[in-house]
């Protein structure tokens, strides 16, 4: 789903209980961001090089917290990820951000300070396993600074989005030391080829099997083989990190890209941006996400553009570290949940994705 279609729709008959909120009614905008220098020296001693824990798997009464931590949703829109989490025997909460639209914040679920709150309260509710954020948009990253990462790394759970909520898991993965998952949210319809995965990265093992993963719209960039942990999510919101306390931590990481629905140039100027931070270069492998007309000639005064494909080739190839294109996750129907902060290989030659890690605990109990 593109993060920037904001849609509407009504609510359905879904039945979900609510856990409650502490925030004030304040009307757009906020003043969340002018205590970021507080809130950002209480961080200050946190550690990105600090041993990343896991949190623990889920199993057949396992509670799921839903909520919108970026722009609103409804019942509706998030039943597929109700259903999926039902069958396999999760109990299912969500918020007022998801329960109760509040038009007056536009394009957010609710207030920064409201949002934040909901999300730390689940945090610290003993009796949630889980944490789903209900859909993207865009908002995630105003409440950063109103976040308690020492508190959300002492009480470890499993938290999962994607698109505009890779700002989230990462800098949680950065400043927490937790890993997270990238792949699905509220609206995120379950299909085989990624149910498999998901139940054996999310759901209790006494064993773990590496997952190698191949898929037929993988192609090569640049050859060779890596191995580190994983990171990235949404181009967009990668960059959006950089120069700031969550900025993206690249070195020796296997590094996730995807976008949608952007111009080639739009591309070209991203990647062009973490290629003149020092990212692209410092990451150990590179592995892009399906795109859509990746082939596509566009105007572009007086003529026409690159292709994306033609634009990933020039920023990606001269780095001459494996990389490769086409993995289904991200804004991909079929998306696969990708540990965040787990150890993978990548195969570029081979056109393949080893996750060596499931990002949750082993239980051998």
């Amino acid at each position: 789903m593109d993060r920037r279609n904001f849609i509407g729709l009504t609510a359905s008959g879904v039945l979900l209980s609510q856990i409650g909120l502490i925030g004030k009614d304040k009307q757009f905008p906020s003043d969340s961001l002018d205590n970021i220098d507080n809130i950002n020296s209480k961080n200050k001693y946190l550690k990105s090089e600090r041993e990343i824990i896991n949190p623990n798997p889920l199993k057949k009464g396992s509670v799921i917290a839903i909520t919108a931590p970026a722009s609103p949703t409804n019942l509706w829109e998030i039943h597929n990820g109700v259903s999926f989490f039902q069958k396999m025997g999760c109990k299912i909460v969500s918020g007022k951000s998801v329960n109760e639209r509040q038009y007056k914040y536009k394009y957010f679920s609710a207030s920064d300070e409201e949002r934040a709150s909901e999300f730390m309260n689940y945090i610290k509710d003993k009796s949630v396993d889980c944490i789903l954020c209900a859909r993207g948009g865009y908002g995630s990253m105003r409440i950063l600074p109103e976040l308690d990462f020492e508190i959300i790394r002492q009480n470890p759970k499993i938290i999962i989005g994607f698109s505009d909520i890779t700002i989230l898991i990462n800098s949680i993965l950065k400043m927490s030391a937790l890993a997270t998952f990238h792949g699905a949210i509220g609206s995120t319809y379950f299909q085989q080829f990624s149910i498999e995965i998901t139940k054996s990265l999310l759901f209790a093992n006494k064993k773990f099997i590496p997952i190698k993963i191949s898929f037929p719209t993988l192609q090569t960039i640049a050859s060779g083989v890596a191995e580190g942990t994983l990171v990235g999510g949404n181009l967009t919101m990668i960059i959006s990190t950089l120069g700031t306390p969550y900025e993206i931590d690249t070195k020796g990481k296997i590094l996730l890209i995807e976008e949608v629905q952007e111009e080639p140039y739009k591309i070209d100027k991203m990647l062009s941006h973490l290629w003149l931070a020092g990212k692209l270069q410092d990451a150990a492998g590179i592995v892009f996400g399906y795109m859509d007309n990746i082939d596509a000639k566009r105007n572009f005064f007086p003529d026409y553009s690159f292709t994306i494909r033609e634009v990933i080739e020039s920023r990606i190839k001269p780095l001459k570290i494996p990389a490769i294109l086409g993995l289904p996750f991200g804004h991909y129907d079929n998306k696969l949940i990708l540990p965040i902060g787990a150890k993978a290989e990548l195969d570029a030659s081979n056109k393949t994705l080893t996750l060596l890690e499931p990002g949750t605990k082993i239980i051998t109990d």
